[in-house]
């Protein structure tokens, strides 16, 4: 980022700027399974996300409940994405959002498909 020259690392749709940087980050550390980062870059992105970017602000409380199933605990990975993802209208629950959720759901191993949380969470995905 520091690289960047200054006129780049504004946030417009054309920039880079570092609050898309540390959304990029955070996606990426998460899929890296590297919980010990992702919380940083998710935290610096939700300071710089504003208050009304709710997809962005969903897309990075889906990665911190990805982090809380890498980690071990599946029940709260499940309610936290749950409660993200029904906070938002039903319209906003495609896309990325929800192949986020579905990639999520996905990685649980099949024999807690039973359990109240994941079943929750597979619920909310489909609809």
């Amino acid at each position: 980022m520091d690289r960047l020259p200054e006129g780049e690392r504004s946030d417009t749709w054309l920039t880079y700027g570092e609050q898309k940087h540390h959304v990029h980050l955070s996606h990426a550390f998460t899929t890296l399974g590297d919980t010990r980062l992702a919380p940083v870059s998710q935290e610096r992105a939700l300071e710089l996300s504003a208050p009304t970017s709710t997809m962005t602000r969903t897309l990075l409380n889906v990665d911190a409940a990805a982090c809380s199933h890498h980690d071990g605990d599946t029940e709260q990975a499940c309610r936290r994405t749950v409660d993200a993802l029904t906070a938002l209208p039903a319209d906003y629950r495609t896309g990325l959002v929800r192949r986020r959720a579905l990639d999520l759901y996905e990685a649980i191993p099949a024999q807690h498909h039973h359990e109240r949380a994941v079943r929750e969470l597979r619920d909310v995905v489909a609809g």
